[in-house]
Order: structure tokens, then sequence, then C-alpha cells
């Protein structure tokens, strides 16, 4: 593998609708090192998947990419043009998205979607190509991969076609892989199976991995660090030890707090307050104050990111620790 850390900076995407601007990522910076796994939470709409689109370049009009940097191993993504850009989706960086269909073609052979993966990228005999496919389906743990090799997608379970996406996603040893909640529809077990395997996979391989999820529970056993998003904004970035067991932001404790706990059997689960706030019309200031219990005065002013504690970020004006 060659190439260095993602580093995002100032990420800006928004969506140009007939009913105003929808921001649906605003001013996002993180960076990920090679081999290391980097957690993206929030609820539905705060942004993540968005995030995700943006750094693989599949925004969409009205949805617009309009400020910001998106650096690959020094190279600034953002600076390449549509052809350019094709080279490096599926090659540098791969996607695994929640539904494995997304990325399979029901009509088409695994043999003969995997060796295409690979000979657009790489100019390879097809039997290496077919070598390749049949390692990467080992890798992720499928049985008798020469024989599943000549398989449709339908002949496989849910949880095996997401195996599949997952090899496909590894064919070309990409710097790195951003999985869109790839074990959402999937069984506890085979959930199980399949952190453990990517979170061995970003080991052994060096490839950095953006897991997207809802699912505080998986980030706290996959990855080593953790960005916060609420309505398009990273809220609090840290560690996953430090943010899980001592969160900063509100909303973050929110989020822990709404988690069954063996702790409070039997009780009923805390929520979090209120809806999620229009991404249509924001209002200025922080957008969780409506939700917040600590909210006064000054978040109505937009909190900018601070480290109240050495190697966290937050961006609160009361933060939990104060």
């Amino acid at each position: 593998m060659t190439g260095s850390a993602l580093r995002v900076e100032n990420l800006r995407t928004h969506f140009f609708t007939r009913q105003g601007v929808v921001k649906a990522v605003e001013d996002v910076s993180f960076s990920v090192a090679p081999g290391k796994i980097l957690g993206l939470v929030g609820e539905s709409g705060s942004g993540k998947s968005m995030t995700g689109y943006s750094i693989m370049g599949l925004i969409d009009p009205p949805g617009r990419v309009i400020a910001g940097r998106i650096l690959l191993g020094g190279e600034d993504l953002r600076a390449l043009g549509p052809e350019a850009m094709r080279k490096v989706r599926g090659n540098r960086i791969a996607m695994i998205f929640q539904d494995p269909m997304m990325t399979l073609n029901p009509v088409l052979r695994v043999d003969t979607q995997m060796i295409e993966a690979i000979q657009a990228h790489a100019g390879v005999s097809r039997a290496a190509a077919l070598e390749r496919s049949r390692d990467a389906l080992a890798r992720v743990g499928i049985p008798s991969p020469a024989e599943r090799l000549s398989a449709y997608p339908h002949q496989f379970s849910g949880g095996m076609r997401q195996r599949v996406a997952i090899a496909i996603a590894l064919l070309n040893s990409p710097d790195l892989i951003i999985a869109d909640e790839p074990t959402t529809a999937l069984d506890v077990t085979i959930q199980g199976q399949i952190l453990f395997e990517m979170q061995k996979l970003a080991r052994e391989s060096g490839t950095a991995l953006i897991w997207i999820t809802h699912d505080l529970s998986v980030i706290a056993g996959l990855a080593d660090d953790i960005c916060v998003m609420y309505a398009g904004r990273i809220v609090e970035h840290g560690s996953v030890d430090q943010v899980l067991d001592a969160p900063l932001h509100p909303y973050t404790h929110g989020l822990i707090d709404s988690v069954p706990s063996r702790s409070r059997r039997g009780e009923p689960l805390r929520q979090i307050p209120g809806m999620t706030p229009s991404l249509l019309d924001l209002a200025p200031g922080c957008a969780f104050r409506e939700r917040c219990s600590r909210a006064d005065g000054a978040c109505t002013q937009d909190a900018p990111l601070s480290s109240p504690v050495a190697g966290r970020q937050v961006r609160c004006f009361h933060p939990l620790t104060a």
C-alpha cells in the first residue's frame, strides 16, 4: 500500500434546493492514520454518510462540496478531475455500503465483478485477477472461495453478500476504506465476525478505516478514535476510551445514556428530548441548544472547537467537565 493518512480540513458540503441551502456537512476536520479506525457517530441526518460521500466524490447535484481540502497521501482529492477521481475511487479509496446489493450486480457472477474491479485499475491477466479475488474471499472468511466465485449474489446469505462487498473493497489494497453502517442489517453473530475481521485486516494491511454508524456499542469495540457529529458538524473528537468513558459534550452524554446498560436493568431508557433540527433553516449558534439542559444565552453564538482536556476536542460553551 502506498500513501499516508487521510486528512480532511474544513469540509463543507451544501445542497442548493428550491427551499433553500441545506448545510449537510459544515466545517468538518479530522484525520485518520494508516492501520487505524476512526468512528463517525451520530443520529440519522447528522452528516455522517454525507461526509463519506464527499470524500469519495459521490455528491450529486443539487449537492456540492463548496470548501475544504481532502488530502490523501498529500494529494488534494478536490483538485482532481472526474477521470482522475475515477482512478482513485475503488483503487486508493473504497467504500462499503449498508446494503451490499448497492455494490453487487445481481445478474453477474461474483468472479466477473471482482475481476472487473481489479482490471479497471491494474494491468494484470484474468488468471492473476482471479487468484487475487479468491484470496480476498478467503481473507473475509468465506468458505470454499474458489467455488463461491462462480456463484451469483442471490446465492449468498445477507452476511455472506456483505463479506463479498468487503472483499471487493479490499481487492486493490486501498489506502482508505469508508464503511457506511455495513453491519446494521446483519444479525449479532455475523456482525461480530465481520467487525473482528475488519479490525484484523486494518491492522495487518495498514489500511485506514472510517466506520460510519449510529451504534456506539459497535464503535466501542472497533475504533481507535471517534468523531461525534450533530447537524452537520463534529461536536466532539477524541480517543474511543476517553469519549465513551467521560464525554464532554451534552449530546455525546445523551447518546451514551440512551444505550441499554446492565447497571440500569429494568429502568426505562433515557432519551434525548426533542428532535434533530432541520438543516434547511438552521438558526445561528449551537444546533443542540433546544435539546440541552445546559444551554444559556451564550449558546446563541457558534461555539469553536476547544480542548478543555488534552487530546480531546469539543464544540461547546459548557462542556461537562466545566
